[in-house]
């Protein structure tokens, strides 16, 4: 059963991270872009979105495992379910519709939805929690960034 709990969350995760990624349209107009200089390089964004739908995979997992589907893990989960829409969410603003400056309002939601997940996951497990961090990190990073490009790049 916890083997087939761990599949089921990383099939969702890697779903999520797919939807995501066929939106992530790298074309003329994202090359076309003006980047602040300290954005990194585009060849690690694969790499690091892999760690975080990992991360979260095996969060999710925890809980899960933990919990089973009691009142709280059930709420954790949709609020893992949630997010994973609001990541898609900003990737289909930024890329396909080709507004940042729609993402970057969208973003907010994203961010403190993870925000949310570190919150309520800690009550279930604290390894859970600290396996968000990173996702809390490089979605500020990218918040970051996405001002940026808004910034040097709008009005849109």
């Amino acid at each position: 059963m916890k083997k087939l709990r761990l599949f089921i969350c990383f099939g969702v995760s890697f779903l999520i991270a797919a939807v995501g990624g066929s939106l992530t349209i790298l074309d003329s107009w994202y090359y076309s872009l003006v980047q602040p200089s300290w954005k990194p390089p585009d060849f690690l964004f694969g790499p690091i979105w892999t760690t975080i739908f990992s991360l979260l995979a095996i969060s999710a997992y925890l809980c899960w495992t933990k919990y089973g589907l009691v009142l709280e893990a059930r709420r954790v989960l949709l609020i893992f379910f949630l997010n994973g829409l609001l990541n898609i969410l900003w990737s289909y603003l930024y890329f396909f519709c080709q507004r940042p400056d729609w993402s970057l309002f969208e973003v907010v939601f994203l961010w403190l939805s993870i925000l949310l997940l570190i919150s309520r996951t800690q009550k279930l497990s604290n390894v859970a929690s600290v396996l968000l961090t990173p996702y809390l990190a490089w979605v500020s990073l990218a918040s970051l960034l996405n001002y940026q490009t808004v910034m040097l790049n709008g009005p849109f």
